[in-house]
């Protein structure tokens, strides 16, 4: 068992070094401003925000549509407290600079957006995480629009500019690793999902899943239900609210209206394409969600003429007609996801006892 989980951290090892160093040579080859840098960036930023929800959802077999809520709180604590001083009265310029006259650092500002995403979470859980299936997944639905609104609440316009934008604070750009920008976004995300990875792999974790399996036979076994519910809303939420201020470093600006639910159905659709149950598969599916989205298929929104025929469909919008197809297309023939509940590392663990097998089923024949 030690030397699997000794196999399991080496290659991860590997594969997140590989990671860095490629990102760290494709931006000083190619720029910051390169489109390859831009999806890495930012399927760096929903990698770690889909591996949270894939927390709760495939881990812990709670059906929650409360991310895209989650992530506004954690975007708009990250901008509301870097903010420059000197900045204040142009960025709050209709409510006389704001009440907020302290700006955080950036390391500090991030934890700070985890943390009040996680306090609300535990608020918002101890009645929502009673209910079940489809009502839970409503009533978390229902937050994430009601938090939306009241975030442009005119009251509220001192701490977070109503409806108006949140603007000059630290982004990607400001925050340069080694000559490049790239490898920020890929640090703290790679750091979350390694923290996360080791409460999926601790007795916590394995509560989590008994809970996914059977809540019956978990609460027989002792497993106290709300508890560990809770704990998974917690903390699935706080690295959510981490993800969402990444997000608002990537973007360059925040405003509640970006948040919206549709954004809660895109990171669903990651995790049930990576695999319900795969931390790597959610990695991979983010990625891959959004190179096609953002980059290889971009070209079917341009209008193309050859000699005098015109392309028939080549519009803008039709890039995402095609995506809803490819979308459908691994849905129907990967039912289970990508990875299903796999990761990588098991999937070569596999091939290595498979061939460990073969001579002594040499032998027995």
């Amino acid at each position: 068992m030690k030397k699997m989980s000794k196999t399991r951290l080496i290659v991860s090892l590997i594969v997140v070094a590989l990671l860095y160093v490629g990102a760290w040579y494709a931006e000083t080859q190619m720029g910051a401003n390169n489109m390859l840098i831009t999806v890495l960036k930012k399927g760096a930023v929903y990698a770690l925000i889909a591996v949270s929800m894939n927390l709760l959802n495939g881990f812990t077999g709670l059906f929650s549509l409360g991310q895209a809520g989650f992530m506004l709180v954690g975007a708009y604590v990250y901008a509301v407290f870097t903010i420059p001083l000197k900045r204040h009265a142009a960025v709050y310029q209709y409510y006389n600079g704001g009440i907020i006259q302290f700006e955080l650092p950036l390391i500090v500002a991030l934890i700070l957006a985890g943390v009040v995403a996680a306090i609300l979470a535990a608020l918002v859980g101890l009645p929502v995480l009673r209910l079940k299936s489809d009502y839970l997944a409503i009533a978390t639905l229902g937050f994430a629009e009601i938090i939306r609104a009241v975030v442009q609440w005119d009251s509220l316009g001192p701490i977070t500019n109503g409806s108006n934008l949140l603007k000059t604070y630290p982004t990607f750009s400001n925050t340069k690793i080694l000559g490049t920008t790239v490898l920020f976004p890929f640090i703290v995300s790679g750091v979350c999902i390694g923290l996360i990875l080791l409460i999926i792999n601790s007795t916590y974790g394995r509560a989590f899943k008994a809970i996914r399996d059977d809540e019956v036979a978990a609460e027989a076994m002792g497993i106290n239900l709300f508890h560990h519910k809770e704990l998974a809303f917690v903390i699935s939420c706080f690295f959510a609210g981490i993800g969402g201020a990444l997000l608002a470093m990537f973007q360059g600006t925040v405003q509640a209206n970006s948040f919206k639910s549709a954004m809660t159905y895109d990171i669903l659709l990651m995790v049930v394409i990576g695999g319900m149950g795969s931390v790597s598969g959610s990695v991979i599916a983010s990625f891959l969600y959004i190179a096609c989205s953002e980059w290889w298929l971009r070209f079917l929104d341009n209008e193309m003429v050859i000699g005098t025929f015109q392309v028939p469909f080549l519009r803008s919008g039709f890039r995402m007609v095609v995506f809803s197809i490819v979308i459908m297309i691994v849905v129907l023939f990967f039912r289970r996801g990508i990875m299903g509940d796999r990761e990588l590392w098991d999937i070569g663990l596999a091939a290595k006892n498979r061939g460990a097998n073969k001579p002594e089923r040499r032998a027995a024949k």
